[in-house]
């Protein structure tokens, strides 16, 4: 079980929020990932990196919102969201960091 780069590059953090923790409760666990990521990849990485089995992946695109910035409107970056859904029995805590 030896993690490379290449799957560091595609999970990016977890996501803690609200709506995060409740999909937690059903046995799923949001990540922000690389945009251009696919769901296999994204399976592969979180069952290397966390040692679990995945059962299902979904991801949404957020895309950015249009903000002012010193007085100059500026936009924030699209991120890309991953709704890995576990197994039975298995469990990641991501409190704890990599």
């Amino acid at each position: 079980m030896t993690a490379t780069p290449d799957q560091y590059d595609v999970i990016r953090r977890p996501v803690i929020t609200e709506k995060a923790t409740m999909a937690s409760e059903s046995g799923a666990v949001v990540f922000e990932v690389a945009m251009d990521s696919t769901k296999p990849q994204i399976k592969a990485a979180v069952e290397e990196l966390f040692g679990v089995k995945v059962k299902a992946v979904n991801t949404a695109v957020a895309k950015g919102k249009t903000k002012r910035f010193r007085g100059r409107p500026g936009k924030r970056a699209d991120v890309k969201k991953a709704y890995v859904t576990l197994e039975d029995g298995s469990a990641i805590d991501v409190t704890t960091g990599l």
